[in-house]
């Protein structure tokens, strides 16, 4: 095997802090590389939900193949269990077809989901869950925090008191299962896969956050409202579904119930992403094996293209 077939991945990952350019240089690629786009998005699943997620229009993904985008409705749950598979199976077709997989998104868990494998959790249990959510209605997410704390101190570090999901999802476990969360993911076994991951990063913290607030701005102006109140009267989502609580559609959400003015509203939903933002950024920084790319700087996507270049030879 030559030098190039050794280094070539299975998969090249696209990942990064949201605002910083991903799909736009995804697209780029995809004009000198037999790409095919896959998905790294826990919004992008979920059909009738275009605008707050900044989804690709019909005419680009006519142009290049995308994935795992519009195959959910808003009242399933979408989780890094289904991506994972999904991804894989994806992953061999396109390559089976001579291209080369290209994943692309700021689902941070998605690539955890995918590169270091998913541990032996059970499958959601309705009832245990209706039990820790009346729990919290009456003591609140902080107590319930307390308490992951005393059971699990491992997962209550990585879980902020007012992560609701992942807060219910830890408790859910352990209910379940009579073992930490904590010791089940340590059971998880990693991806198969030869994968090179790269990750964009802003040029400055206070341009990414500027880009962020116009963004939600320029959704707003593109009809966020009305996707929203069309979502909104279906009259089957509930407020705590996956889809319902993704950032800037919680915030609008919160909105039309007459829970804010708009004004408070879109301070809130920009506020929520430029927390995201900066969480994905720790994350990112906090991982081994991710090479960084300068944001909209061309001199800095050589490693990028080599590693698409071994792929392509590779799959000839």
């Amino acid at each position: 095997m030559n030098a190039a077939a050794e280094s070539a991945p299975d998969a090249v990952l696209l990942m990064g802090p949201t605002c910083t350019g991903k799909s736009a240089l995804s697209l780029e690629l995809a004009a000198h590389y037999p790409v095919e786009i896959v998905s790294v998005d826990s919004a992008l699943v979920y059909r009738g939900m275009d605008i707050g997620t900044s989804k690709p229009g019909a005419a680009v993904r006519a142009a290049v193949p995308h994935h795992l985008i519009d195959i959910c409705d808003p009242l399933e749950v979408y989780n890094a269990g289904r991506f994972r598979r999904d991804a894989l199976d994806l992953i061999g077709a396109i390559r089976a077809r001579g291209r080369v997989p290209l994943l692309v998104g700021g689902t941070m868990l998605y690539y955890r989901a995918l590169r270091a494998g998913i541990a032996p959790l059970p499958e959601a249990d309705a009832a245990v869950r209706a039990r820790i959510d009346a729990r919290a209605q009456a003591l609140g997410w902080p107590a319930l925090h307390e308490e992951l704390a005393r059971l699990d101190p491992a997962a209550a570090q990585r879980i902020r008191p007012n992560d609701m999901q992942r807060l219910q999802r830890a408790l859910e476990v352990i209910e379940l299962t009579g073992r930490p969360l904590s010791e089940l993911q340590k059971l998880a076994e990693p991806s198969p896969l030869r994968l090179a991951s790269y990750a964009l990063l802003p040029v400055t913290r206070d341009e990414l956050y500027a880009r962020i607030n116009s963004r939600f701005l320029a959704m707003l102006d593109e009809g966020l409202l009305d996707e929203v109140r069309a979502l909104q009267a279906r009259g089957d989502l509930d407020p705590g579904l996956p889809s319902m609580r993704a950032v800037g559609y919680r915030q609008i959400l919160a909105h039309l119930r007459g829970e804010w003015t708009l004004d408070q509203a879109i301070a809130e939903a920009q506020q929520a992403t430029r927390n995201l933002a900066k969480r994905q950024l720790t994350w990112l920084r906090g991982e081994a094996d991710v090479s960084w790319v300068e944001s909209f700087s061309h001199q800095s996507l050589a490693p990028l293209r080599s590693a698409l270049d071994n792929a392509v030879t590779v799959l000839g």
